[in-house]
């Protein structure tokens, strides 16, 4: 039997709570990951302090990295749920969001073998003996560093994720415009803040990034308790 689009059009509700669901996972896992492991061991301008932190709490530091993967694993199914609602108002923009989703993805996925070199480099294997501790922890406190570059690359694609679905969603009528006008601020603030972190790191702050909590937290209680207005969201596909 061949499936279509038309033929999922009685179960956006179940999609959207599934996607609210799985958005507050990633909001949740991302959290814990920077607020308790990596905010917890790394210590700004001093390698050893954060090579010994990360050797004596190793375990930690391979929980924040799974969990930061659970965040990727999640990401997979909300990006297509997302697609699949915000189709009706536009098809071209839907899939864009969607590339630009899919991109992210890959970059911070990829990006994670960047905080598995910084535990691989503090082992004790017999290859890294060629390296003097110092040498070894400054290459740990780098790999950390490339990180948080990396991820700030990511969240620039994220941040046009966060433009488009903020314009579909305003657009979308089944949505409140509230909260596409929230994304859409979102969108900016990552954008900002991925630049600055790039062009003049000494300036990019967390709290930039504030917005975006907020925007996306509010994406996705309402997914989970008002889900879309049915009776419009089939109007758009009709």
């Amino acid at each position: 039997m061949k499936l279509s689009f038309k033929n999922f059009q009685g179960s956006p509700q179940l999609y959207a709570r599934i996607a609210g669901l799985l958005y507050l996972v990633i909001i949740i896992m991302g959290f814990c990951a920077e607020t308790f492991v990596r905010n917890k061991l790394f210590v700004s301008g001093d390698a050893n302090a954060t090579a010994n932190n990360i050797i004596h709490s190793e375990f930690l530091w391979k929980i924040g990295i799974t969990a930061d993967l659970i965040m990727q694993i999640c990401d997979l199914p909300v990006m297509i749920i997302l697609y699949y609602l915000l189709r009706p108002v536009s098809k071209k923009l839907a899939l864009l969001n969607l590339s630009f989703n899919l991109i992210q993805t890959a970059v911070l996925v990829a990006n994670k073998l960047n905080l598995l070199a910084a535990l691989f480099f503090l082992g004790d294997a017999e290859y890294l003996k060629s390296f003097t501790p110092d040498q070894l922890h400054t290459l740990s406190y780098l790999s950390i560093k490339l990180h948080d570059f990396g991820f700030g690359i990511g969240l620039i694609f994220f941040g046009f994720v966060c433009l488009l679905e903020g314009y579909l969603i305003f657009r979308s009528v089944y949505f409140p415009k509230t909260i596409g006008v929230l994304m859409t601020v979102a969108g900016i603030c990552y954008l900002s803040n991925s630049f600055i972190l790039i062009l003049a790191p000494q300036f990019s702050s967390i709290a930039l990034l504030m917005p975006c909590l907020l925007a996306e937290l509010s994406l996705s209680l309402w997914l989970i308790f008002k889900g879309v207005n049915l009776s419009v969201w089939k109007q758009k596909v009709a």
